[in-house]
């Protein structure tokens, strides 16, 4: 039997709870739903599905459906950048032989979504290497509108233009991230110099995606990060980096959070340097050990 895939869909609702409620009955009608993570100031909602690769097509078909019906982009507003009602749906492979299979099920929904949903869908990931959702994302909606209208970015699938109401959808292949948050007491100015000094462009860890933003709601700033390669950016030293960076400007650490699921090599890792344990791996984890038998 083939291992399922994974796909985490990104939908840009995370206050009205009738809709979030839709959103996860549509995706879970025939992949596997393991979480929602909602969150009001961003505004968004983010869903972990694993199933095979015509159920995953086909929920997030359903999803996507139930999202451009439900969801106004031009009454919304929320801290995260998006640039559509289902701003961005990665195909995962849960191991690395089968991103073939991954970047398959994908181009398969990118088709489906812009042929039968008629939305502009934009390849990003292993499917359009060199291109991430910032690239899309940089200066807006309304910067993106622009700049399809110009012809400087064409849609792969779907119509020439964006949905008044849904936006357009990023559709892509990656191998598995964290999307972690860190919390901080203190200013915007702070949350936006702290999460420079960790993001990769900026000379930080390899593979780590940040932004400042900001948290009215509970009166915090925050570090939202993508870490895209956690082996080679270890969660615990970069917490350590941005408590000391935060430190620095005034701002203090008040928590952090998990979007989603983290592999457990990477919770492993963590676990591991911060007791100290020598050699420590999967083979020392009793759970782990159990299900190779």
């Amino acid at each position: 039997m083939a291992r399922p895939l994974e796909s985490v869909p990104n939908f840009s609702e995370g206050r009205d709870r009738a809709t979030i409620d839709a959103l996860g009955a549509a995706l879970g009608s025939r992949a596997r739903l393991l979480g929602v993570h909602s969150d009001p100031d961003h505004n968004r909602s983010v869903f972990t599905l694993v199933g095979s690769a015509e159920e995953l097509v086909e929920s997030l078909l359903a999803g996507t459906a139930c999202a451009r019906e439900r969801i106004d982009l031009r009454a919304h507003e929320g801290a995260h950048p998006r640039i559509g009602a289902t701003d961005v749906v990665p195909i995962v492979p849960l191991a690395p032989e089968d991103r073939e299979r991954a970047r398959e099920a994908a181009l398969a929904l990118a088709e489906r979504l812009g042929g039968e949903l008629e939305l502009p869908v934009f390849l990003y990931g292993d499917l359009a290497p060199g291109r991430g959702p910032a690239f899309f994302r940089r200066g807006g909606i309304e910067e993106l509108a622009r700049r399809m209208e110009a012809r400087e970015v064409v849609p792969d699938f779907g119509p020439a233009r964006l949905d008044d109401r849904a936006g357009g959808v990023l559709v892509g292949a990656r191998r598995p991230l964290i999307a972690f948050n860190v919390n901080l007491r203190g200013s915007l100015e702070a949350a936006r110099e702290v999460a420079s000094s960790v993001r990769e462009r900026d000379g930080g860890f390899p593979g780590v995606r940040a932004l400042g933003l900001d948290l009215p709601r509970v009166g915090l700033v925050q570090v939202s990060m993508n870490v895209e390669d956690y082996e080679a950016s270890a969660l615990h030293e970069i917490v350590g980096r941005i408590k000391q960076e935060a430190s620095a400007r005034g701002a203090e650490v008040v928590g952090s959070e998990l979007v989603g699921l983290m592999p457990a090599g990477a919770a492993m890792a963590a676990a591991g340097a911060m007791l100290e344990i020598e050699g420590f791996d999967a083979s020392r984890v009793l759970e782990l050990r159990l299900l190779e038998d």
